[in-house]
C-alpha cells in the first residue's frame, strides 16, 4: 500500500458478540454501533450462479445446466422409460460440481419442475463417490415441489438429486447452494500504525465518546479485538527514514525494535500475528522498492546474505519473546521486484526522492528489480537482461524464504503481489517466473497474496476472476487478500460517489458493504483456498474510525462499519424456504416450525414460525402462491402449490 498525507459470531437480526476487555484494570462491556449507521447481514452466496459450478446428469445431460440458470421455467428432466411404462428410468440423477470443496456450504434448496409427489433424495459428497443424505423423500409423501436442506459437513464439493422413481414431468428446475463465511477464514488488518497509537485512547461507540468516558479509554487493539478482528499484520522497516529526505526518524516507528513491543501487545490480545518485511527504510510498494541504506552498496552476493540474516535474526527475536508469527511476508507488493539497485535506471523509477537524489549510493550495485519493459521484447540482449533480473529477484526471495523456514518453521511464508486493472496477464507471468525459480531452489512459499483496492485493481468481480484464475493455475498454494480498504467519507466531505470500479457509495454503510464484498469474494473461491482478508490501516487510511469532540477534546470512535468483522458471520442458518402441496379446496398446511442450524457446533433445532393468515379462497383453484412467516432467526417463505382435486 502506498503511504498517504473465537471469532466473529453474529446471528441474523441478533446482537453483537459481547467481549469483556480489561486494560490496565479498566473493564469494558459489550460494543455498540458507533459513528453513522450500517446494516450488516451475514454473508450468504448462492454458488449456483458462479461460472465454475457445473451440472451433469445420467440422462439428458445437455439439459443439466438448466437447473443452474436461475429460471424456474426451465428444467432438467430425466429420460423417459423404454420399457413401455409411463414412468421414467429409476435411479436417475442430477449432479452439481461446485468446482472445489466448501466448508461453509450450509444450505441447499432444490426446486422441482412439477409438484407431483416424487421419490427422491438430496445428497452431498466430497469426492463424488461417498454420499451423505441431506434430505430423504424416498417415501414420496413429502418434498413434492422441492425441499430445503441444512448442511453440517465440511469439504462439500458435489450435490446430487437422485430419483428413486420418476413420473412423467419429473425434473429439477433449480438447485441453490448457499455458502457462508468459513470459521477459519481469518479477518483482520494491517495495523502497523498501532505503534504510533499506543497512547491514543479510542472509544467503542458514540455514547461513550461523547460522554468523555472511559478515561483514558481503551487501546486501539482493544477496540478491533472487540469488533472481531483475529489477525493483525505489522510492516517492518529496516532502519526507518523520512521518505523524502532519507533522514532517520526519531522515534523509529515500524522499526524492528519498536515492532517487537507491538507484536507482544497483539499476542497478549489473543490475536494472531503477521510480519511483512519491506526490506527498506521507508515505504515499499509497486512504484518504489528502495534498498535499505545499510545494504545499498553491497555486492549482490552480500546483499543476498543480508536478506537472509536480517530475516532470520528478527524472527528469532520474535520467537524468543513468545510472539512467533503465524505468517511472514517476504517483501511487500513485489509485482515489480524489490531491493532496487543499478537496474533502477532501466526501470525508470523516480521514488522515493532519497533513492534518486543519492543514486550513486542506492543504485551502485545490482538488486532485485524486474525489467517489465523487456518482457516481450524481440531483442535478445533485452531478453537476456529480463531473465537476469528474474534470476536476481528469485535469488533474493529464496534467501528470505529460507531464513523463515530456518528461524521460524511454524510460520507460513507469503509472497505478496497485485493485479492492476486489466493486467492479470502480467501477474500470471510474475507467478510463473517466480514460482518456477523458487520451486527449483527448494524455497517455495505457502501463500500467494494480492492487494485489492477497487480504484487501482478493478471491480469485486475482477478480484473474483483474478483469485479464481490464480487458484486454478497454482493449486498447490493457498491464497490471501493481504490488503483492502474503502472510505466512509469523501474529501472534501459530502460526495458519496463510489470509487472507480465500485458500486458502493462513500458512506459508512458503503464502507461496510464494500469490505464485506471482499470477504465474500475470498470465501467463495473453491477449495477453501483463501485463508484470510486484511483491511489496510483502518485507523488511518480510508479509516473505519471518526474523530468526535468530547468534553475532553477530540477522540476517535469506531464507525458502525467496523462491525463488519463480527456481523459477517452467520451464527444460525435458517430453513427459510418451504414448499407445501395441497389440493383444490383443502387447507394449506404450513409447518409449525422449520429447522435452524448452528454452524459452530452442527446442532439443528426447531424454529417456531408465525405465519400470516392465508386468505379463505387461496386454494379455490389450481395456483401457486406464497405465505410469509417470521421466526426469531429471520423471515420464512412458504410456496404453496394448489393441485387439481384428484
Amino acid at each position: 500500500m502506498t503511504h498517504s498525507t473465537h471469532r466473529r459470531r453474529a446471528l441474523a437480526g441478533g446482537s453483537a458478540l459481547v467481549v469483556a476487555l480489561t486494560t490496565a484494570g479498566l473493564a469494558i462491556g459489550p460494543s455498540a454501533a458507533g459513528y453513522g449507521e450500517a446494516v450488516i447481514e451475514p454473508v450468504e452466496t448462492d454458488l449456483a450462479g458462479k461460472d465454475w459450478v457445473a451440472a451433469s446428469a445420467t440422462s439428458n445431460d445437455a439439459d443439466a445446466g438448466q437447473a443452474l440458470d436461475g429460471d424456474e421455467g426451465t428444467a432438467w428432466r430425466p429420460a423417459a422409460s423404454t420399457s413401455g411404462t409411463t414412468h421414467g428410468k429409476p435411479g436417475q440423477a442430477l449432479t452439481i460440481d461446485l468446482g472445489g470443496a466448501y466448508d461453509g456450504l450450509h444450505k441447499v434448496e432444490v426446486i422441482l419442475a412439477d409438484a407431483t409427489p416424487e421419490r427422491y433424495v438430496v445428497e452431498a459428497s466430497a469426492d463424488g463417490k461417498r454420499w451423505k443424505t441431506l434430505a430423504d423423500h424416498a417415501a414420496g409423501r413429502s418434498g413434492a415441489a422441492g425441499t430445503t436442506a441444512l448442511v453440517d459437513r465440511e469439504g462439500t464439493r458435489y450435490l446430487r438429486v437422485r430419483f428413486l422413481a420418476a413420473r412423467p414431468g419429473t425434473g429439477v428446475a433449480e438447485v441453490h447452494a448457499y455458502n457462508y463465511l468459513r470459521d477459519d477464514l481469518k479477518l483482520g488488518a494491517d495495523l502497523s500504525y498501532a505503534d504510533q497509537e499506543r497512547d491514543q485512547p479510542y472509544y467503542l461507540d458514540a455514547e461513550s465518546a461523547l460522554a468523555g468516558a472511559p478515561d483514558p479509554g481503551p487501546h486501539l487493539l482493544d477496540v478491533v479485538k472487540d469488533r472481531g478482528m483475529e489477525h493483525l499484520r505489522l510492516r517492518i522497516w529496516n532502519d526507518p527514514r523520512d521518505e523524502t529526505t532519507g533522514v532517520e526518524t526519531d522515534p523509529a516507528y515500524q522499526g524492528p525494535e519498536r515492532s517487537l513491543t507491538v507484536a507482544r501487545e497483539i499476542v497478549d490480545h489473543d490475536m494472531s500475528l503477521g510480519i511483512d518485511f519491506h526490506y527498506a527504510d521507508s515505504w515499499a510498494d509497486p512504484s518504489k522498492q528502495p534498498k535499505p541504506r545499510a545494504w545499498a552498496e553491497l555486492p549482490f552476493d552480500e546483499l543476498t546474505r543480508e536478506v537472509h540474516d536480517f530475516t532470520a535474526d528478527y524472527l528469532t527475536q520474535l520467537a524468543e519473546q513468545g510472539t512467533t508469527p503465524a505468517k511472514v511476508a517476504v517483501g511487500n507488493e513485489v509485482i515489480n521486484g524489490f531491493l532496487y539497485g543499478s537496474e533502477a535506471e532501466i526501470i525508470g523509477t523516480t521514488a522515493p526522492p532519497y533513492f534518486t537524489d543519492e543514486a550513486d549510493v542506492y543504485q551502485s550495485q545490482p538488486g532485485g528489480g524486474l525489467l517489465w519493459d523487456y518482457w516481450r521484447s524481440a531483442d535478445p540482449a533485452e531478453q537476456e537482461l529480463y531473465t537476469q533480473q528474474w534470476d536476481r529477484f528469485g535469488t533474493l526471495m529464496a534467501s528470505g524464504i529460507r531464513a523463515v523456514r530456518e528461524a521460524s518453521p511454524e510460520s507460513e511464508v507469503e509472497v505478496h503481489a497485485i493485479v492492476d486493472t486489466g493486467r492479470l496477464d502480467k501477474t500470471m507471468e510474475f507467478w510463473t517466473q517466480l514460482l518456477t525459480r523458487l520451486e527449483a531452489a527448494g524455497a517455495a512459499p505457502d501463500v500467494l497474496a494480492l492487494s485489492y483496492y477497487p480504484e487501482w485493481h478493478g471491480s469485486p468481480e475482477a478480484l473474483e476472476h483474478n483469485l479464481h484464475t490464480i487458484a486454478e493455475a497454482f493449486p498447490q498454494y493457498a491464497l490471501d487478500v493481504a490488503e483492502t480498504a474503502y472510505p466512509a467519507e469523501s474529501w472534501p466531505p459530502g460526495d458519496p460517489t463510489p470509487l472507480p470500479n465500485s458500486t458502493f457509495p462513500v458512506t459508512v454503510q458503503g464502507q461496510a458493504d464494500a469490505i464485506q464484498r471482499v470477504f465474500q469474494v475470498a470465501n467463495d473461491v473453491p477449495g477453501n483456498r483463501v485463508q484470510g482478508v486484511l483491511v489496510w490501516e483502518p485507523a488511518n487510511w480510508q479509516p473505519m474510525f471518526t474523530w468526535v469532540e468530547t468534553g475532553q477534546g477530540w477522540f476517535p470512535e469506531a464507525n458502525a462499519s467496523l462491525d463488519v468483522f463480527h456481523d459477517s458471520d452467520a451464527r444460525a442458518v435458517l430453513e427459510d424456504s418451504v414448499h407445501v402441496v395441497t389440493e383444490v379446496g383443502d387447507d394449506a398446511r404450513l409447518p409449525r416450525a422449520v429447522d435452524v442450524l448452528s454452524p459452530s457446533d452442527g446442532t439443528v433445532d426447531d424454529a417456531p414460525v408465525v405465519w400470516q393468515d392465508v386468505p379463505d379462497d387461496a386454494t379455490a383453484a389450481p395456483d401457486t402462491f406464497t405465505v410469509d412467516g417470521t421466526t426469531e432467526y429471520g423471515p420464512v417463505t412458504a410456496t404453496v402449490h394448489v393441485l387439481p382435486d384428484r
